[in-house]
């Protein structure tokens, strides 16, 4: 239980209390339980979703408000990593120098375009996800976002200097546990486009690779595995995996 009230303390607003103390055990079962966390956060976004369409607003406002509210639910952590991490990336100095870019606190001009981007290809693949009433396409790529923290936190993967989260979370998560979600992410897909079986899975592969990918690249980048980090390969699975879901639809 500690692991699941941590997993919802860490990843939403919900007045969920932790418990007291946080060792790497705790933080590795919470971190394993983030993509139950990530259906969760799906199915309250479909039914934000559901009830704008049918209130009358457009598809493309419903999309919007719906990643809107998962940015509230979330303390809009996740975008705020993905804009420290493109700034990090975007500079041109040593690891030390790109952490300390990372650190400011202030969005630049690569963190703000990839906001941008982020929220305008995940607000438009959620509408169109609507209009095609793709429920569980929704939900699924809510889910796979948090399936690609537990990649990112496997074994072998070492956390940045001075991040105290990377500490915590960075090689927690056992080969098993990786396999499993990302094959359950896989499978889910295959119900996912109704019309073409094949679709869903593929799409899956596809977000989780290019996230992984991204995501050894700043560990090698930026020296280790830091929340930031998390932030923007979960927003990037996220997207990709919504807009590939929308095709056709």
């Amino acid at each position: 239980m500690n692991g699941v009230r941590l997993a919802v303390s860490w990843l939403t607003v919900l007045p969920v209390r932790g418990p007291d103390s946080v060792d790497r055990a705790a933080a590795g079962q919470a971190i394993g339980l983030a993509p139950l966390v990530g259906v969760g956060l799906g199915v309250s976004g479909v039914g934000v979703l559901w009830v704008l369409v049918w209130g009358g607003a457009s598809a493309a406002v419903a999309g919007l408000v719906m990643v809107a509210g998962l940015a509230l639910v979330t303390r809009g952590m996740h975008l705020d990593g993905l804009a420290d991490t493109m700034d990090g990336l975007g500079s041109y100095g040593s690891p030390e120098r790109a952490r300390e870019i990372m650190k400011s606190g202030g969005a630049g001009p690569f963190g703000a375009a990839a906001i941008v981007f982020a929220v305008g290809i995940q607000a438009f693949s959620f509408a169109a996800l609507a209009q095609a009433e793709r429920w569980l396409a929704v939900v699924l790529a809510v889910a796979v976002g948090r399936v690609m923290v537990v990649l990112a936190c496997r074994h072998g993967s070492t956390a940045a200097p001075d991040t105290g989260f990377g500490a915590l979370v960075a090689g927690t998560q056992h080969s098993i546990t990786v396999a499993l979600w990302s094959a359950l992410a896989v499978a889910a897909g295959i119900l996912a486009v109704p019309e073409h079986r094949w679709v869903g899975p593929l799409v899956i592969v596809v977000a989780l690779g290019i996230s992984t990918l991204l995501a050894r690249h700043c560990i090698r980048r930026f020296g280790g595995l830091s929340g930031d980090i998390l932030g923007a390969t979960l927003e990037i699975s996220v997207a990709i995996t919504a807009a590939g879901l929308s095709l056709g639809a």
